[in-house]
């Protein structure tokens, strides 16, 4: 059909995750918790890191920014989700959607990036220790953060680019909570062979070698830490990476399947549940995870917390 001939969508109907009135209520009561502990816990983080001064280290450093990213990401779906379950015309304009699906890709490759940035300095730490503080100077740490955040637009910007080629003429109904760029392919009405060309290439240099970097840092850190002598160094030595390794497994596995997996493949409710695995469940366990397995952290919060209490 020519393309005159024609309709040209103009906004989108976000089916969500359910049609039942009261199973819409209860998610957005679960949404709703969810996002106000996942806000809540990261900004008890950052603001405990800043007003803590044995905290201003490395380490600590890009966990301030990986509780950032995370309210982002968190921030970019979560809103919009929980207007959708109460407003019976669930409808985001096109460019609405392609601004959300932006932002989605912007704040989850920044995370991919930090966590990266993350394992390399547990690696100068326990690898190198002596040269630790030398190797991830304040210098280094504001560049590779701020080196995530912009090789995360430069991916974002160029897919989202491609994406402003593409025309949609119906249906315009997305079977998602959020917009993001697999399930919008599906609904060009010209061939989008480009942009999945792009997409696919971008998430796989872009995740592999964020991937990789951590993988050799800790092939490097298990083989240093199975060479300390003393069982007690060693568990204390992996006790600074396995929160690391928990995060990274959850949120690498979901995110990288949900962009990468082949349309024969395709389910509504696995991209629905790998999205809310890395956009929004992430998120709030990050500040869990960090918080219940990390002594110093757990201090610093205990001493906000008793000055509180003695203000009051």
């Amino acid at each position: 059909m020519p393309m005159k001939n024609q309709t040209t969508v103009t906004e989108f109907i976000l089916l969500g995750l359910s049609s039942d009135p009261q199973m819409q209520i209860f998610l957005f009561l679960v949404f709703l918790v969810i996002y106000l502990i996942s806000l809540s816990g990261n900004i008890v983080i950052m603001v405990v890191i800043r007003a803590d001064s044995h905290l201003h280290t490395p380490m600590y450093f890009f966990l301030f920014h990986l509780s950032f990213v995370d309210i982002c990401c968190s921030s970019v779906t979560v809103p919009n989700t929980l207007r959708n379950f109460l407003v019976v015309h669930k409808t985001i304009s096109v460019n609405g959607c392609i601004a959300q699906m932006f932002f989605v890709l912007l704040s989850s490759g920044a995370e991919i990036l930090i966590l990266s940035a993350m394992v390399y300095d547990r690696y100068a730490a326990i690898c190198d220790p002596l040269r630790h503080m030398e190797i991830m100077s304040k210098g280094i740490c504001v560049q590779l953060v701020s080196g995530a955040w912009a090789i995360s637009f430069f991916h974002a910007l160029l897919n989202t680019v491609f994406t402003f080629n593409l025309h949609f003429c119906g249906p315009n109904q997305i079977s998602h909570f959020s917009c993001e760029l697999p399930p919008l392919l599906q609904l060009s009405c010209t061939d989008n062979l480009t942009n999945q060309v792009v997409l696919i290439t971008s998430v796989l240099i872009f995740a592999s070698s964020a991937f990789l970097l951590t993988l050799i840092s800790y092939i490097n850190i298990i083989s240093t830490v199975l060479k300390i002598r003393s069982a007690e160094g060693r568990h204390k030595a992996f006790s600074t990476c396995s929160s690391h390794l928990i995060v990274v497994g959850l949120f690498y596995t979901t995110g990288f399947l949900q962009y990468t997996k082949p349309r024969s493949v395709s389910s509504v409710v696995l991209d629905e549940i790998f999205s809310i695995e890395y956009s929004i469940l992430t998120p709030v366990l990050n500040p869990i995870i960090y918080s219940l397995k990390n002594k110093e952290l757990k201090t610093a919060v205990g001493k906000m917390l008793g000055k509180f209490k003695f203000l009051k």
